[in-house]
């Protein structure tokens, strides 16, 4: 008995990389999976391979179920389809995984409005418009696992990714707001960060020459993602979780830390002379933690 036995799960993304990874992850664990896949190149431009079909196959040998479908999730319509396979498929949909990305990085400067716009376009929008038809479905059925991948690179900020990182922030701000909407119908609504060496960090090692470590395995980051999407996660709504090395981590919401008060209010030159003693030593990190080498080149890619 898998954790997903009778489960019906979406992954979005899921032709390659980490996206597979989730979907061959709960087909093991006895979900059948439609694999969502446009088939694009890292940019998002379009090839002649078929990805979807292959992990389909994949899953097949595994001994579940599994279909492609090609719909862009940047299309709203696409993404009711995308839905609408499920249920044709299956019957019935229990998991969303928004894992759909594409990145275009490039300095604030370098940036133009197109990159900008078709990053947001597929994490953003394109999340909001599966777990938007995903979610009525899901609450006529009194059962729902929603899980959206975010990224350090969001959560913590990196330097060159704009448009990716505001992307990805966004998603914890809808994680929240959904798990708030849709926990009284018994779905919850979590985010994964996850780490991996996939083609989107691929760059990375390329710049340095390095072979990624064991630990940069995108596999590892499944586990979790296929424990999210179970009925013994029901207790766990609205966070924020994510993996390093061979840890998995929770992430702490961003709240006040510090108060800085004064019977009235404030004038910029008190705000001047008390900062520093009061909120200042309270100033935080910002930036994701890489390895050495490895730092952002601020070249258009």
């Amino acid at each position: 008995m898998g954790l997903l036995d009778g489960r019906v799960a979406i992954v979005t993304g899921s032709g390659r990389g980490i996206g597979r990874e989730f979907a061959l992850c709960m087909a093991r664990e006895g979900a059948h999976v439609v694999i969502n896949d446009v088939g694009v190149s890292l940019d998002g431009q379009g090839t002649e391979e078929d990805p979807a079909a292959q992990v389909c196959k994949e899953i097949e040998a595994i001994g579940t179920k599994a279909v492609p479908n090609y719909d862009s999730v940047t299309d709203f319509d696409g993404a009711q389809r995308i839905v609408q396979t499920a249920v044709d498929s299956f019957g019935r949909l229990d998991i969303l995984v928004n894992n759909a990305g594409i990145v275009r990085d490039s300095t604030l400067v370098k940036m133009s409005e197109e990159d900008f716009d078709a990053v947001l376009g597929v994490h953003l929008k394109g999340s909001f418009n599966c777990a938007r038809h995903a979610a009525p479905v899901m609450k006529e059925a009194g059962y729902g696992r929603i899980i959206n991948i975010t990224s350090s690179a969001g959560l913590r900020g990196n330097f060159g990714q704009t448009n990716y990182g505001a992307a990805k922030a966004a998603l914890m701000g809808l994680t929240f707001i959904w798990s708030l909407e849709l926990g009284r119908y018994g779905i919850t609504v979590n985010a994964v960060a996850p780490a991996g060496a996939t083609r989107m960090t691929a760059a990375l090692f390329e710049r340095s020459g390095e072979t990624p470590p064991p630990e940069q395995n995108p596999a590892l980051n499944a586990p979790l993602v296929a424990f999210l999407a179970s009925e013994r996660a029901a207790h766990v709504n609205g966070q924020i979780l994510g993996r390093s090395d061979y840890a998995y981590t929770i992430f702490q919401h961003p709240k006040q830390v510090a108060f800085m008060w004064r019977d009235g209010g404030w004038t910029p030159e008190q705000v001047a002379d008390h900062f520093d003693q009061i909120l200042g030593q309270h100033l935080q990190h910002v930036g994701m933690v890489l390895p050495a080498g490895m730092e952002f080149s601020g070249e258009k890619k």
